[in-house]
């Protein structure tokens, strides 16, 4: 997994600030604007996160940069519907000897992962054999029409593919890139740091997090699981490790 934050919000505390206090002041936007220090802005993001006041913080946005991940998580991720998605497409990309991700207890237990190994191969094989046997089956058809043939070269790739994919594992790793702004990212981060989420996205939702505190700590000071300022809301589905993820989200904070 490989996670970049590509871009952002320039000032994003500014910014939040200068929108919350715009709400409640007379002041002209650049009078807002020109009396916020980072002190004062740093002052005000924490009472707008203390008070729970969440709308302000939209107008900060987040661009990632994802690989490394299975079509699996991408099922997960996508269900988080206010943001942007930009996902390599398997319609237009061949996906040769396709890169799988490994699940962690079965890469700790040697029969499965050569078991699982295996069934990658067997994946790839299958998937090249459907590819171009619908290529060449494509390739014919277009030539017969009439169609010169660089362009039907072109479209047969393309249409074998478009099908040939059915047959990839939700293993098979893909790349997006990914746009939320700040109260959404909390969102997300509520759901998926917390220890029932499932591990990959679990993982991913940490790395973002981590680059989202270098670059706007106050922003995301209280980001997290729920129970980090509470009770576990899993009943009795929690993980029964609250002091444990507090301990660990103030260590990536840097809090005490």
């Amino acid at each position: 997994m490989r996670v970049t934050l590509l871009a952002h919000t320039p000032q994003p505390e500014h910014t939040v600030a200068a929108a919350a206090k715009l709400c409640y002041s007379p002041a002209t936007i650049d009078d807002l604007t020109d009396s916020l220090t980072d002190e004062k802005t740093a002052a005000f993001v924490d009472m707008l996160s203390e008070i729970g006041h969440e709308s302000p913080i939209e107008h900060a946005t987040f661009t990632f940069g994802i690989e490394g991940v299975s079509r699996s998580l991408l099922a997960q991720l996508t269900r988080h519907r206010i943001a942007s998605y930009s996902v390599q497409s398997q319609r237009y990309v061949r996906e040769s000897s396709f890169e799988y991700v490994i699940p962690p207890e079965i890469g700790a237990l040697p029969e499965a992962r050569e078991i699982y190994i295996k069934a990658m191969q067997e994946d790839m094989a299958h998937y090249e054999r459907l590819t171009n046997l619908l290529r060449q089956k494509h390739l014919k058809e277009l030539l017969e029409c009439g169609t010169d043939k660089k362009t039907a070269e072109r479209a047969a790739e393309k249409r074998a593919i478009e099908d040939a994919r059915f047959v990839l594992p939700n293993a098979c790793t893909t790349k997006m890139i990914v746009t939320m702004n700040a109260r959404s990212l909390n969102n997300f981060f509520s759901h998926r740091c917390c220890n029932r989420a499932q591990w990959e996205i679990q993982k991913l939702s940490q790395e973002m997090l981590k680059l989202c505190i270098n670059v706007a700590p106050h922003l995301f000071k209280r980001s997290g699981p729920p129970c980090l300022h509470g009770a576990c809301p899993e009943g009795k589905m929690t993980c029964g490790k609250a002091a444990q993820v507090r301990q660990y989200y103030n260590k990536m904070k840097g809090l005490k």
